[in-house]
């Protein structure tokens, strides 16, 4: 479809999100929580973290005022939009005897009401699509992957303050968004460039008080996706997919479990990881269970445990399965890496590890 480009006020923010409110949405929106940006149910433009900036280094981010106005001059926090489709942990099926002794099975569904997220950012956005991949266009679609999809829509605001730690702009995958949301946004100093993407895009711009764009607020647009994507870190530029396969003996991933904790961290702040899970939760009087799916991750002992004996016993070989599966096995299943450049695995690692080092690792091994 063709995106045409407008302008708004920044007070026209709030009357974007009483016309979803208005229409059923349930507004998912970026705020300040225990000292992070997290995503969670907004209904007011004063919830939203305005003039607020975020700083990152390995093993550490904290948020911190500025003298801007703007509501989304920060990168991103710990929780991407991921466990709005994919959740953490949810209730499949459940199970129930009857006085006569059968089991009967009962499948359970999420009751939801259509969510729009406002302030996605384009890591985020392509991390879903990625994810989309793998929950709906397999063999086996993900009802409950599937159902939450449906009733999504997505209002993206493109990334114009990246942090230390970001490099999706050598993923490919932002700063800006190209495709993927319903509605793209770029904040100005004086308002927003706002365009839709989609037919459920239209529609909320229906509701605004529009305005033409004008050759300066699109030059101001220029000048920050320039700015955004000079960003400091990158991914090699070595065949990644092929040298991770061909070093899986390597020593370098003994090097590395020295200081990995196998905490599981940087996975569950991955917005494309989607290991999981199952268990049986069963009541104390033995008539009934619930059978539950949860986020579970390769650098748990569990993970790899098959018929008594654990694949994958030491941490050189969990950091080894994440790392290849990353950037290498996973070319082979979705035809990109899973890696969109969002910075988090590294500003959340509590050992401060650094995924493009480690990368970078592997090419100087190589050169020498």
């Amino acid at each position: 479809m063709k995106m045409e480009c407008h302008f708004i006020q920044s007070d026209q923010l709030q009357k974007l999100l009483d016309n979803l409110l208005a229409n059923g949405y349930v507004c998912i929106g970026p705020q300040v929580r225990d000292g992070a940006i997290i995503y969670d149910e907004i209904n007011s433009t004063k919830q939203l973290p305005r003039g607020v900036t975020d700083t990152q280094a390995p093993g550490s981010y904290t948020l911190n005022n500025n003298s801007s106005d703007k509501y989304f001059d920060w990168a991103n926090g710990p929780q991407a939009i991921k466990p709005l489709l994919f959740a953490s942990r949810e209730s499949l099926w459940q199970s129930e005897q009857s006085v006569n002794g059968q089991i009967s099975f009962i499948t359970t569904e999420p009751i939801l009401k259509p969510i729009a997220i406002i302030g996605v950012r384009a890591c985020d956005i392509a991390a879903m699509k990625i994810q989309d991949q793998h929950f709906l266009q397999q063999q086996f679609v993900d009802p409950y992957y599937k159902i939450r999809r449906d009733n999504l829509l997505t209002v993206a605001v493109n990334c114009g303050c990246p942090a230390e730690m970001c490099f999706c702009h050598s993923t490919g995958d932002g700063p800006f968004v190209d495709d993927g949301a319903d509605v793209v946004m770029t904040e100005l100093d004086s308002g927003f460039l706002i365009s839709a993407h989609s037919s459920q895009g239209e529609k909320l711009l229906k509701g605004l008080t529009l305005q033409p764009v004008t050759q300066r607020q699109i030059e101001e647009s220029e000048t920050i996706r320039i700015k955004s994507s000079k960003q400091n870190k990158n991914l090699p530029h070595y065949d990644i997919k092929s040298r991770l396969f061909n070093a899986l003996r390597d020593e370098f991933w003994h090097e590395i479990a020295t200081k990995c904790l196998s905490c599981g961290n940087c996975t569950a702040v991955c917005p494309t990881c989607f290991c999981h899970n199952e268990t049986d939760v069963a009541e104390l009087d033995g008539k009934s269970s619930i059978h539950y799916r949860q986020w579970d991750s390769c650098f748990s002992q569990g993970h790899s445990y098959i018929h008594g004996i654990t694949i994958r016993s030491e941490t050189s070989q969990r950091y080894r399965q994440w790392l290849t599966h990353k950037f290498s096995s996973w070319h082979e299943q979705y035809g990109r890496s899973g890696c969109v450049g969002c910075g988090r695995c590294i500003a959340w690692c509590p050992v401060g590890i650094d995924v493009t080092e480690s990368l970078a690792n592997f090419e100087d091994r190589r050169r020498g």
